[in-house]
């Protein structure tokens, strides 16, 4: 059962670990070269505070073999979709499953041994060209300092998509019974839950961190200058609410959206001649009667002072919802925890629908 599941496969092992192969040529070559660049350029302009050409010029090299961490986002679909919506649906589309039957092969051993097989090809492919990726990256990562960006195109996670959208294809294709309507379910399902959990559970997955400061009023009708900050800039910024002194949301970024728009903080005349705080409230406090213009056409400095007192007692509050860099790596194992799981439910299923539907 081994060999002919193998003789099934190998044509499509065979590319994907050739063309793996060939990856890890071109990155073994350029890898090494890229980390040479990074100490000799990106390094000392760090010590000297001026980094902007030179980390420009670092970015932009081997912009190919960057575009394999956009590969690695669509590998674990292809698998599901070509690898393991086929698997079975070819099997009992044609019939051909009933030969294996009458050989003396369990259906059990029969359903493990492709299960297995190319279950685990699958996870390995996504697996090292993500490895492969996150070690060459590194240098590129470490001066785009923003790891969440490329979350899912580095690190473990691709090893639990991978399993996923195999065993999703391989559930679809025995459920439907027909390859290609197996193949479009599994790659219709497989997109669904990866936007679901990068949009509403990866954020949560532990709580996140808050930070809740007043906001600082705007040197002019813009936006304005917001109080808090994250303690470091690579942080997964989750939200930037404005709210007000009863924790509604009224903006945010630090501005205040009111009329169906979005606009920085604004000041303007009541009906009495007091200050109000446009979507806020009136300003209980005074202003000056002339605001007299500042050098550069700005409001005075009393006008600012006025302005950044009515936000103060207003209360008037920024809050930032953030994951932590820290957190980077357990992240990434809760989530593969998650795919995995699901690979091992949807493996399970398999298991029990092939013996209750075939008994």
């Amino acid at each position: 059962m081994i060999r002919l599941t193998w003789r099934q496969f190998r044509a499509q092992a065979t590319v994907a670990f050739g063309a793996l192969a060939v990856i890890a040529v071109a990155l073994a070559i350029t890898g090494p070269q890229l980390v040479h660049l990074y100490h000799t350029s990106v390094v000392p302009c760090q010590a000297q505070g001026d980094c902007s050409i030179a980390t420009s010029a670092f970015v932009s090299r081997d912009k190919l073999l960057q575009g394999l961490g956009l590969v690695l986002v669509v590998v674990p679909g292809v698998i599901g979709v070509f690898w393991g919506a086929p698997l079975m649906a070819r099997e009992l589309e044609t019939g051909t499953y009933k030969l294996a039957w009458t050989q003396s092969v369990p259906r059990k051993r029969w359903l493990a041994v492709k299960l297995g097989l190319v279950g685990l090809s699958s996870v390995a492919v996504a697996g090292l060209l993500s490895l492969m990726v996150t070690w060459w990256s590194s240098p590129i990562d470490r001066v785009n300092a923003d790891p969440f960006t490329v979350f899912d195109q580095r690190g473990i996670v691709p090893f639990g998509y991978a399993a996923f959208a195999f065993a999703l294809g391989v559930t679809a294709g025995m459920l439907l019974r027909r390859t290609l309507p197996a193949m479009v379910a599994t790659l219709v399902v497989f997109a669904g839950a990866r936007l679901a959990v990068t949009n509403w559970v990866r954020p949560y997955l532990m709580a996140p961190f808050r930070i809740i400061s007043g906001v600082q009023a705007p040197a002019g009708n813009g936006p304005s200058n917001p109080a808090a900050a994250v303690p470091n800039p690579a942080d997964w910024i989750l939200s930037d609410q404005t709210v007000n002194a009863a924790g509604h949301v009224i903006g945010q970024d630090g501005a205040i959206s009111y009329g169906g728009g979005r606009f920085g903080i604004l000041f303007g005349l009541a009906g009495d001649g007091r200050t109000t705080l446009q979507g806020v409230g009136l300003c209980p406090n005074g202003f000056p009667a002339r605001t007299g213009a500042a050098p550069g056409g700005g409001p005075s400095a009393a006008f600012n002072r006025a302005a950044q007192e009515c936000i103060t007692r207003l209360q008037v509050r920024q809050v930032l919802t953030y994951q932590p860099t820290s957190r980077y790596w357990p992240l990434q194992w809760y989530e593969l925890a998650i795919f995995a799981g699901l690979a091992l439910v949807l493996a399970g299923f398999c298991f029990w629908w092939v013996r209750r539907r075939f008994a």
